[in-house]
């Protein structure tokens, strides 16, 4: 198995060594050291470290990551981290998918307030008008009465 310092690791993953440090003081990953008190880190540590950089990129806390890496602890098998990883994977896929809900509604929001503004005919302060009785928007036009 090959070691590596922790300038070695900072380049292969891309991350600080402030960050690296700090991962194993939150008990993320753990480091052998030498005599002299240098750091090493094992090939196991970078593959921990890379899956650190992927789940944070998908949202997942510290908390949540730790949790994942202590369940080897409980389960030499991988299953129960797997399990973990697949309810959080949905979790976090179900979260995404009302955000791009909210996200879509908000964009319809806005393209309607463009929509309007650009029928107006003295800009903000009016209402286009004759325009609103075809408007596709009219039914949520605050300006609007039927």
């Amino acid at each position: 198995m090959r070691r590596y310092r922790i300038g070695e690791v900072g380049r292969l993953t891309q991350l600080s060594l402030r960050t690296i440090r700090y991962y194993e003081e939150e008990g993320l990953i753990s480091s052998q050291r030498s005599q002299g008190g240098q750091r090493w880190y094992t090939d196991q540590d970078i593959v921990y470290l890379k899956r650190i950089i992927e789940l944070k990129g998908l949202g997942f806390s510290l908390a949540e990551i730790r949790r994942i890496i202590e369940l080897k602890a409980e389960d030499e098998s991988g299953d129960k981290r797997r399990d973990e990883l697949l309810s959080q994977y949905r979790r976090k896929l179900s979260e995404d998918m009302r955000k791009l809900d909210a996200l879509k509604m908000h964009i319809d929001e806005i393209e309607w307030h463009i929509h309007q503004l650009e029928k107006a005919e003295d800009g903000f302060t009016s209402c286009p008008g004759a325009l609103c009785a075809s408007c596709e928007y009219s039914s949520r036009c605050i300006f609007f009465s039927s």
